[in-house]
């Protein structure tokens, strides 16, 4: 029998953006009701779906942002800026156990273009992010990855 040890994790991986202004705010979504970032805020971005293995992350990003925040101009930076992982207390894997999220972090610069939500966030601020609001903004892996961008 395989020890604890020897058996590898099962992650999903999603791909957020600090989507920063001209003023040096990041553009914030308040998290939908129900869900397990209420009463907190998310960045842009998303999971990786099934079909996209061999996807360029640029395409993957770029999709993710149009679906949440609509059809929006940014430059992109494709090097990594900060990690985080959680476990979604809401959904459950099909191995057992709570599935597990790994967060990429990426930067990019809001160029032009309406901010227009989707339904999976009630709102949108930008916000200038200081070591002093993180903890009233995000939580899980959203905010361990702030704790990174910033440091």
């Amino acid at each position: 029998m395989e020890q604890i040890k020897d058996i590898k994790d099962f992650y999903q991986v999603s791909l957020k953006v600090f989507l920063k202004n001209s003023r040096g705010e990041i553009l914030i979504l308040k998290a939908a009701r129900g869900g397990s970032y209420e009463g907190f805020y998310d960045l842009p971005g998303g999971r990786v779906d099934f079909n996209e293995f061999e996807t360029p992350l640029d395409k993957i990003i770029r999709r993710e942002l149009k679906e949440e925040i609509g059809e929006v101009k940014f430059d992109l930076s494709l090097k990594p800026v900060a990690l985080g992982r959680n476990e979604n207390p809401n959904k459950q894997s099909p191995l057992g156990g709570l599935v597990r999220i790994f967060n990429i972090f990426f930067e990019a610069t809001y160029k032009s273009g309406e901010i227009k939500i989707s339904e999976e966030h009630l709102d949108f601020k930008w916000e200038k992010l200081k070591k002093e609001n993180l903890n009233k903004l995000f939580k899980f892996a959203i905010l361990e990855g702030a704790k990174m961008y910033l440091s």
